[in-house]
Protein backbone atom coordinates (compact mmCIF):
# COMPACT_ATOMS: atom_id res chain seq x y z
CA UNK A 1 0.00 0.00 0.00
CA UNK A 2 1.48 3.37 -1.00
CA UNK A 3 2.35 5.77 1.82
CA UNK A 4 -0.36 8.28 0.79
CA UNK A 5 -3.06 5.58 0.89
CA UNK A 6 -1.85 4.40 4.28
CA UNK A 7 -1.96 7.93 5.69
CA UNK A 8 -5.48 8.40 4.34
CA UNK A 9 -6.55 5.11 5.89
CA UNK A 10 -4.95 6.08 9.21
CA UNK A 11 -6.71 9.46 9.12
CA UNK A 12 -10.10 7.83 8.42
CA UNK A 13 -9.53 5.25 11.15
CA UNK A 14 -8.57 7.97 13.64
CA UNK A 15 -11.71 9.93 12.78
CA UNK A 16 -13.89 6.84 13.17
CA UNK A 17 -12.35 6.07 16.56
CA UNK A 18 -12.82 9.66 17.74
CA UNK A 19 -16.46 9.63 16.65
CA UNK A 20 -17.00 6.32 18.46
CA UNK A 21 -15.50 7.84 21.61
CA UNK A 22 -17.77 10.88 21.26
CA UNK A 23 -20.84 8.64 20.85
CA UNK A 24 -19.78 6.68 23.95
CA UNK A 25 -19.27 9.81 26.05
CA UNK A 26 -22.55 11.34 24.88
CA UNK A 27 -24.41 8.12 25.69
CA UNK A 28 -22.78 7.95 29.12
CA UNK A 29 -23.68 11.58 29.87
CA UNK A 30 -27.25 10.90 28.76
CA UNK A 31 -27.43 7.86 31.04
CA UNK A 32 -25.91 9.69 34.02
CA UNK A 33 -28.44 12.48 33.64
CA UNK A 34 -31.28 9.96 33.85
CA UNK A 35 -30.03 8.75 37.24
CA UNK A 36 -30.80 12.02 38.99
CA UNK A 37 -34.16 13.61 39.72
CA UNK A 38 -35.15 16.64 37.68
CA UNK A 39 -33.55 19.69 39.35
CA UNK A 40 -35.86 22.13 37.57
CA UNK A 41 -39.32 23.34 38.57
CA UNK A 42 -40.58 22.45 35.09
CA UNK A 43 -41.40 18.75 34.55
CA UNK A 44 -39.43 17.20 31.72
CA UNK A 45 -36.71 19.87 31.68
CA UNK A 46 -33.16 18.51 31.63
CA UNK A 47 -29.69 19.96 31.68
CA UNK A 48 -28.81 18.25 28.40
CA UNK A 49 -25.30 17.06 29.20
CA UNK A 50 -25.07 15.02 25.99
CA UNK A 51 -25.41 18.28 24.09
CA UNK A 52 -21.88 19.18 25.23
CA UNK A 53 -20.63 16.37 23.00
CA UNK A 54 -22.93 17.41 20.16
CA UNK A 55 -21.45 20.92 20.27
CA UNK A 56 -17.90 19.59 20.34
CA UNK A 57 -18.59 17.25 17.41
CA UNK A 58 -20.21 20.06 15.43
CA UNK A 59 -17.25 22.37 16.04
CA UNK A 60 -14.51 19.80 15.43
CA UNK A 61 -15.98 17.76 12.57
CA UNK A 62 -19.15 19.36 11.20
CA UNK A 63 -22.88 18.74 11.02
CA UNK A 64 -22.76 15.39 9.19
CA UNK A 65 -20.58 13.82 11.84
CA UNK A 66 -22.68 15.58 14.47
CA UNK A 67 -25.74 13.89 13.01
CA UNK A 68 -24.05 10.49 13.26
CA UNK A 69 -23.17 11.11 16.92
CA UNK A 70 -26.66 12.41 17.77
CA UNK A 71 -28.51 9.57 16.04
CA UNK A 72 -26.32 6.85 17.53
CA UNK A 73 -26.52 8.42 21.00
CA UNK A 74 -30.32 8.58 20.87
CA UNK A 75 -30.63 5.01 19.55
CA UNK A 76 -28.18 3.54 22.07
CA UNK A 77 -29.56 5.63 24.93
CA UNK A 78 -33.13 4.59 24.17
CA UNK A 79 -32.14 0.93 23.92
CA UNK A 80 -30.38 1.11 27.28
CA UNK A 81 -33.22 3.10 28.83
CA UNK A 82 -35.98 0.89 27.49
CA UNK A 83 -37.68 3.63 25.48
CA UNK A 84 -36.72 2.51 21.96
CA UNK A 85 -39.39 3.58 19.46
CA UNK A 86 -41.61 4.82 22.29
CA UNK A 87 -42.68 8.36 23.07
CA UNK A 88 -39.43 9.11 24.91
CA UNK A 89 -37.42 7.98 21.90
CA UNK A 90 -39.47 10.07 19.46
CA UNK A 91 -39.17 13.17 21.62
CA UNK A 92 -35.45 12.69 22.19
CA UNK A 93 -34.76 11.97 18.52
CA UNK A 94 -36.75 14.92 17.20
CA UNK A 95 -35.28 17.31 19.75
CA UNK A 96 -31.70 16.18 19.20
CA UNK A 97 -31.82 16.26 15.39
CA UNK A 98 -33.64 19.61 15.18
CA UNK A 99 -31.27 21.06 17.77
CA UNK A 100 -28.25 19.91 15.76
CA UNK A 101 -29.61 21.43 12.55
CA UNK A 102 -30.35 24.75 14.25
CA UNK A 103 -26.92 24.81 15.90
CA UNK A 104 -25.29 24.14 12.53
CA UNK A 105 -27.28 26.97 10.98
CA UNK A 106 -26.42 29.36 13.83
CA UNK A 107 -22.71 28.53 13.83
CA UNK A 108 -22.44 28.77 10.07
CA UNK A 109 -24.63 31.74 9.21
CA UNK A 110 -24.33 34.05 12.21
CA UNK A 111 -20.74 35.29 12.23
CA UNK A 112 -19.22 35.82 15.64
CA UNK A 113 -21.84 33.84 17.54
CA UNK A 114 -20.03 31.97 20.29
CA UNK A 115 -20.44 28.30 21.07
CA UNK A 116 -22.44 29.45 24.10
CA UNK A 117 -24.91 31.33 21.89
CA UNK A 118 -25.11 28.34 19.57
CA UNK A 119 -25.79 26.11 22.57
CA UNK A 120 -28.61 28.32 23.88
CA UNK A 121 -30.18 28.29 20.41
CA UNK A 122 -29.83 24.52 20.29
CA UNK A 123 -31.46 24.10 23.70
CA UNK A 124 -34.41 26.25 22.61
CA UNK A 125 -34.69 24.30 19.35
CA UNK A 126 -34.61 21.00 21.23
CA UNK A 127 -37.51 22.04 23.46
CA UNK A 128 -39.48 23.48 20.54
CA UNK A 129 -39.15 20.28 18.51
CA UNK A 130 -40.15 18.10 21.44
CA UNK A 131 -43.28 20.15 22.18
CA UNK A 132 -44.22 20.21 18.48
CA UNK A 133 -43.84 16.43 18.17
CA UNK A 134 -45.73 15.79 21.41
CA UNK A 135 -48.52 18.12 20.26
CA UNK A 136 -48.68 16.32 16.92
CA UNK A 137 -48.77 12.88 18.51
CA UNK A 138 -51.44 13.84 21.04
CA UNK A 139 -53.29 16.00 18.52
CA UNK A 140 -53.60 18.90 20.93
CA UNK A 141 -52.21 22.40 20.67
CA UNK A 142 -52.52 22.93 24.43
CA UNK A 143 -49.00 21.59 24.85
CA UNK A 144 -47.68 24.77 23.25
CA UNK A 145 -48.68 26.64 26.43
CA UNK A 146 -45.89 24.67 28.10
CA UNK A 147 -43.26 25.87 25.62
CA UNK A 148 -42.52 29.30 27.20
CA UNK A 149 -41.57 27.60 30.47
CA UNK A 150 -39.26 25.20 28.67
CA UNK A 151 -37.73 28.03 26.65
CA UNK A 152 -37.07 29.94 29.85
CA UNK A 153 -35.18 26.93 31.23
CA UNK A 154 -33.29 26.50 27.93
CA UNK A 155 -31.34 29.73 28.47
CA UNK A 156 -29.42 28.66 31.59
CA UNK A 157 -29.14 25.03 30.48
CA UNK A 158 -27.88 26.05 27.04
CA UNK A 159 -25.48 28.50 28.67
CA UNK A 160 -24.10 25.79 30.96
CA UNK A 161 -23.58 23.23 28.20
CA UNK A 162 -22.08 25.92 25.97
CA UNK A 163 -19.59 26.93 28.66
CA UNK A 164 -18.64 23.29 29.20
CA UNK A 165 -18.19 22.69 25.45
CA UNK A 166 -16.13 25.87 25.10
CA UNK A 167 -13.87 24.79 27.97
CA UNK A 168 -13.19 21.44 26.29
CA UNK A 169 -12.66 23.05 22.88
CA UNK A 170 -10.22 25.57 24.36
CA UNK A 171 -8.17 22.73 25.84
CA UNK A 172 -7.25 21.62 22.35
CA UNK A 173 -9.85 19.11 21.20
CA UNK A 174 -10.14 21.08 17.96
CA UNK A 175 -6.90 19.55 16.72
CA UNK A 176 -7.98 16.13 15.54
Amino acid sequence: MPLSDRKLTEKKTRKLVLLAVLVSIATALHAVELLFPNPFPVPGAKLGLANIITLITLEVFGWKEGLVVVVLRVFIGSLLGGTFLGLGFLLSFSGAVFSLLIMHFLSRYIPGLSVIGVSVGGAAAHNTAQVAVAAGLTQTTYLFYYLPFLLLISVPTGFFTGVAARAVLEKGVRHH
